[in-house]
């Protein structure tokens, strides 16, 4: 094998077959040889002998799966659901941001480590994938045990698409943004090796076209690169940073010979669910696009809503979330945008109320949070409605939903189902 000699002295260091062993517990193992191929599934690495095994017989690189097994070799091909869920016993986040320009890479793994840090999450961690892009990880640990009485466990693959999907839609404004500020459409799409309309939309630039990170490849026994491990085509190690290096960090940084190890990928030894939040949001930004094609329940000849700025005429829901909020303030963005819009106000209007609102909060979201919502929803062909009042994972969880008599209490016997249709109902009134 060409380099042969390279690939077992680096995994002959000691320090790297203890790092190796540790991020491959409870983790299926597969081997990729130079050309690409994966060796046999499944195997697992347990002694520094066994990494050593696999090298003599050609392997250049260890993946291990996202998934964490109480008994990896149990695994078969076929095994449905059911059968997966009983094996697993865990399941870290790997975001993986794929750019062929290390610059750009560089820039989005630095915008979607500030999108962590934005709800709350501290311990992410860092790699190189050996490549030209990065991998962002957070530990199983940093979740919470149980999401709506389920165990987190067997909400794999399905809440980290979600997480996934949300944090793309999150950061693709200020991702572009960002590129954008880095050169111009035509030689962006050079430099991502693309034809300028697969990187453009109607509306320009598309940062999601430019870098893509795909969800859906966050499938069962889904496996990627260990830290530490050699990349089987350039030789180079994946290798954990600290984010205070990436700004600076070059290609080719991780030879080998050079390599150090000062951070690990994927700690375990969490004691806080700090994931809580985006767990939430992600679940709430979900829920949003299962209801955006709900419209005013209104029937009758269509009538031109005439903007309504007496905040006297707003539901009680409506007001308690404008005095500001502890708990679900990004799924109130949702709300107060469609409520607003749909009581006549324009968009100028509606950003200044919501950026005085949020300084209300007990701890206000990031500003670019609320005007990248604000353009989403100004995409949007018409109106949408807010959630409609028996929405639990909204109003009720939230803790805003305080019927009165115009609402009649949510009960059977209720006229109001919509925000929206308050205020003619206690205009009706008077």
């Amino acid at each position: 094998m060409k380099n042969f000699s390279l690939i077992w002295n680096y995994y002959s260091r000691k320090d790297i077959q203890e790092v190796l062993l540790e991020a491959a517990k409870d983790r299926e193992i597969v081997g990729v040889f130079s050309n690409g191929n994966f060796g046999k599934r499944p195997n697992v690495l347990i002694y520094s002998n066994d990494i050593l095994e696999m090298v003599k017989g050609g392997v250049v690189s260890f993946h291990g799966s996202v998934e964490r097994w109480s008994n990896p070799m149990a695994l078969e091909s076929g095994m449905i659901k059911q059968q997966l869920d009983k094996l697993r016993i865990g399941w870290d986040l790997i975001i993986d941001p794929d750019c062929p320009d290390f610059e750009i890479a560089k820039l989005t793994t630095k915008i979607i480590v500030e999108a962590l840090k934005d709800h709350g999450i501290k311990n992410y961690s860092i790699k190189l994938t050996g490549g030209k892009s990065f991998h962002i990880g957070i530990p199983f640990e940093a979740f919470p045990e149980k999401v709506n009485f389920k165990k987190i466990s067997k909400l794999y693959p399905e809440l980290p698409q979600k997480i996934i999907e949300y944090l793309k839609d999150y950061v693709k404004e200020q991702l572009k943004e960002e590129i954008l500020a880095l050169d111009n459409p035509l030689s962006i799409a050079e430099r991502v090796e693309k034809p300028i309309a697969e990187v453009t939309d109607k509306n320009g630039l598309n940062s999601l076209k430019v870098v893509q990170i795909d969800s859906m490849v966050v499938t069962s026994r889904h496996m990627f690169r260990l830290p530490f491990s050699l990349h089987e085509k350039s030789l180079l190690v994946s290798l954990p940073i600290d984010i205070s290096k990436l700004e600076k960090l070059k290609k080719g940084y991780a030879y080998p010979p050079k390599v150090k190890i000062l951070t690990k990928f994927l700690d375990r030894k969490l004691e806080l669910k700090e994931a809580n939040t985006i767990v939430v949001e992600a679940l709430d930004w979900a829920e949003k696009h299962k209801i955006v094609e709900e419209r005013i329940p209104y029937k009758g000849p269509k009538r031109r809503i005439k903007e309504i700025t007496n905040k006297n005429l707003f539901p009680p829901c409506i007001l308690r979330i404008l005095n500001g909020l502890t708990d679900g303030r990004k799924r109130a963005v949702f709300i107060l945008t469609n409520f607003l819009r749909n009581m006549g106000w324009d968009w100028d209007k509606i950003e200044k109320e919501l950026l005085a609102w949020n300084e209300k909060n007990s701890s206000p979201l990031p500003q670019r949070y609320i005007r990248s919502q604000l353009r989403w929803h100004k995409r949007q062909r018409s109106n949408l409605l807010p959630p409609n009042c028996l929405n639990e994972n909204f109003y009720i969880s939230m803790g805003v939903h305080l019927p009165d008599d115009i609402c009649k209490g949510g009960t059977k016997e209720v006229t109001i189902k919509n925000p929206v249709n308050y205020p003619f109902r206690k205009m009706k009134k008077k």
